[in-house]
């Protein structure tokens, strides 16, 4: 019996080790502390579950996730609510995968571009019409890689290929052929063309799809592994649903992209098409915050990073890929420091770096369920990264 006993603890202990989450595995990899370890009142912290748990109650959105990490040590990384408003639904976890949308093209496409230039295979001053011909005609000619990434391109904001375009191959065609709203330089107009253009420029100078490339030079290295374009089937169910399509799809979206022009070209697009975790993408926002080290490995020169995520002229807030905080009006808030940068997604999704803190909050919620009408996140967000940093003992 005693032996059947010590034979029992072992198998216990064995299981136990066996079924920890990755969430709890990639602890690791951050520096261990409390809050209080790196200057948070935990009190005052946790007026951001108040602000989420209220959000909630108010159909802001049913499902969210918030990661805050400084220093290295996180000191929040909790999930809210239910994948819906039924009171049946699953609830929400650590492991549940959100639609990131446009967090995509900073997550994916410019950390690739970034990859690419940091190993000298193209410069920002690259003419588009150096990689696709149908750039080298007219205006179109002078649009560079900067261009696109600062989306001063004078593309259009976006086309419903889905709607206009027999398959992907033609919706390709009709993106690069799309004729220009302004002269290149002249203004920002955010434009997921731009993007989807990259994606393709970022295919063809390395030889691989845009979701296999960050897979290797990112997702796999950092540990990454809920962060995935075209979930498996398996997974679907694990993903939080977005929208209850009428028009094209007439379904509700879960496990597949919201973005209809990102599911038409197939699911992978570098405007959008990415699911994650709040806590997955912290291992990746925290190596960019470390000026492109994470866990003893370099993935970025810092000079890369700090030319990516710097303002690149006065008369927008935009960087390269990344946005800037505004001085009025920021999802960021009113508190963060002036040289912040972070991005949104219009699912509900927004990433802000604080570098003079050594700080940043990842904020996932699926806002546009059922519906994208409803905008009422747009006063959660700036309170949740005010409430971060009010947390802060001064």
């Amino acid at each position: 019996m005693k032996a059947l006993s010590c034979l029992l603890l072992v198998v216990s202990a064995f299981v136990a080790t066996s079924c920890r989450t990755s969430n709890e595995i990639a602890y690791k990899k951050f520096r261990s502390g409390s809050p209080e370890s790196v200057g948070f009142d935990s009190k005052k912290l946790s007026r951001v579950d108040s602000i989420i748990t209220e959000a909630i109650r108010d159909s802001a959105f049913p499902a969210a996730q918030v990661c805050v990490v400084k220093e290295g040590v996180v000191v929040l990384n909790k999930a809210f609510g239910r994948f819906t408003y039924d009171a049946h639904s699953p609830a929400t976890s650590l492991e549940s995968l959100f639609d990131i949308a446009s967090l995509t093209k900073v997550v994916a496409t410019t950390s690739a571009v970034m990859k690419l230039y940091d190993g000298g295979k193209i410069s920002l001053d690259d003419k588009v019409g150096k990689f696709i011909p149908q750039f080298t005609q007219g205006k179109k000619s002078e649009i560079t890689l900067r261009h696109l990434l600062a989306h001063t391109s004078g593309l259009p904001p976006f086309r419903q290929l889905w709607k206009i375009c027999p398959d992907a191959k033609y919706g390709i065609d009709t993106v690069f052929a799309t004729n220009l709203v302004a002269n290149p330089g002249d203004t920002t107009i955010y434009s997921d063309l731009g993007f989807i253009t990259l994606g393709k420029i970022v295919e063809k100078v390395s030889g691989m799809p845009l979701d296999a490339y960050v897979v290797k030079n990112f997702f796999e290295p950092l540990g990454m592994k809920q962060t995935m374009f075209r979930p498996p089937k398996e997974s679907r169910s694990e993903t939080v649903p977005t929208e209850y399509d009428s028009v094209w799809r007439k379904r509700l979206v879960q496990g597949t992209v919201h973005d209809e022009n990102a599911e038409f070209l197939g699911g992978v697009s570098g405007h959008a098409g990415l699911f994650s975790t709040a806590f997955d993408l912290a291992t990746l926002i925290e190596m960019i915050t470390n000026g492109g080290e994470y866990n003893g490995k370099r993935y970025l020169r810092s000079e890369t990073v700090a030319l990516f995520t710097k303002k690149q002229s006065q008369k927008s807030t935009r960087a390269l890929g990344w946005d800037t905080k505004s001085l009025k009006g920021s999802m960021a808030g009113n508190l963060f420091s002036e040289r912040s940068f972070g991005h949104s997604g219009f699912t509900g999704t927004t990433i802000w770096v604080d570098p003079q803190r050594n700080l940043f909050v990842i904020l996932l919620t699926n806002r546009v369920y059922p519906t994208r009408a409803n905008g009422k996140i747009s006063r959660v967000r700036p309170a949740v990264h005010d409430a971060v940093i009010e947390a802060l003992v001064k």
